[in-house]
């Protein structure tokens, strides 16, 4: 590689290494408890409830809806999921069916009495770390910012490789320079530790930034294929009555056999048309469970009328998101995840270090492999 090339890369390693550092700094440092949330929680006690009758009869969802509006008079359905690791239901409801957020009640009822399960603690340091994580606690445009510095990071990455490259063909690959001064002792950590790290930080980063444009992705769907399916039903009145909820369900799962059932989106829901239910269904295994299949149930017949297969960008942010913090392989790959993590503080102090250390070198001092850094 020509010398003139070497010193563009290396000038585009600088300047988005060190405008994505910062931040990249906080996302590390957040990201490591955010690895273990749920291990944080179950030590900590997070959620202490027990079901009233383990092991006893459930409720049908019928019954779970129509307990859970009786408790809210004047309300309708908007949204119904459920617990994984425990027999809890969770309605949400509202004034009107495409109520804002802050206007919605969620109500997680145990489905083996009916009684209302009192909501897991929110506003806790898990919950900031989150936030502070997710979008600086500026909403969209905090996340899609996040998003730049992590393309920013991207780019350094690269580039950092790319000028690494012309090192490797001199010296052993993992060679450390101990013997020498400091600043070439860190150089060789970093340039080491950063190629050891380069696939995780870049499977990482790339799915942190599609996880920062989860909201666009999400519009997008529901402005396209979703739409598509209300157009036959327009000027058409709202449903006069409901079909059975289970029966929608039962419907669904019957259209999408060995998928269970992840929630439901009422009828003028943002996740569903004026005149179904959707259904969403997901897999069993590791990796099919994070994949949701929509089936839209006319919600007067209990009729089914279509199961989307959800577009490819809405695929790759449902996988995006687990696999950002090693949600996939249990225990084992969230401490490899949190190993990495911590190598990568490494990488990026160390980087710190070197340019805070460049502007003290005396000119007599510098060492040809300095002067590349």
């Amino acid at each position: 590689m020509r010398p003139a090339t070497v010193r563009i890369w290396s000038l585009v390693h600088k300047w988005t290494s060190l405008i994505c550092t910062v931040f990249l700094l906080m996302l590390c440092v957040t990201g490591l408890p955010l690895i273990f949330h749920h291990e944080i929680d179950d030590l900590t006690g997070h959620d202490r409830w027990r079901p009233a009758n383990p092991g006893g009869p459930m409720l049908t969802y019928d019954q779970v809806l129509e307990t859970a509006l009786k408790r809210r008079p004047g309300e309708v359905p908007i949204f119904m999921s459920f617990d994984d690791d425990r027999p809890v239901v969770n309605v949400t409801s509202g004034p009107t069916a495409d109520a804002p957020g802050s206007r919605m009640t969620f109500a997680p009822i145990d489905r083996t009495s009916g009684d209302p399960v009192p909501p897991t603690p929110a506003g806790g340091v898990m919950d900031f770390i989150l936030q502070l994580h997710t979008d600086l606690f500026l909403g969209l445009a905090g996340m899609l910012f996040l998003g730049a510095m992590g393309l920013l990071f991207a780019a350094s990455v690269i580039s950092g490789i790319v000028v690494y490259a012309p090192f490797m063909r001199r010296l052993p690959f993992g060679t450390v320079r101990a013997s020498r001064s400091a600043r070439v002792k860190w150089l060789d950590y970093h340039n080491v530790l950063g190629a050891v790290t380069l696939a995780w930080v870049l499977v990482v980063g790339v799915t942190g930034v599609v996880n920062t444009l989860a909201g666009p992705i999400t519009d997008s769907w529901k402005a396209g294929a979703l739409a598509s399916l209300s157009a036959p039903y327009q000027g058409k009145p709202p449903p006069a009555r409901m079909a059975s909820l289970d029966a929608a369900v039962r419907t669904a799962q019957a259209a999408m056999p060995g998928m269970e059932v992840q929630f439901v989106a009422f009828p003028g829901s943002g996740y569903s048309t004026g005149h179904h239910y959707a259904v969403f269904l997901h897999g069993t295994t590791p990796l099919t469970r994070h994949l949701a299949r929509p089936a839209l149930i006319d919600a007067e017949t209990g009729d089914l009328t279509a199961v989307q297969d959800m577009p490819l960008l809405s695929k790759v942010l449902s996988l995006s998101q687990p696999l950002h913090f090693g949600d996939y392989g249990g225990l084992p790959l969230k401490i490899l995840w949190a190993v990495l993590d911590l190598i990568t503080l490494v990488v990026l102090g160390s980087g710190v270090y070197l340019w805070l250390g460049a502007g003290r070198r005396k000119p007599v001092a510098v060492t040809p492999d300095e002067a590349r850094a």
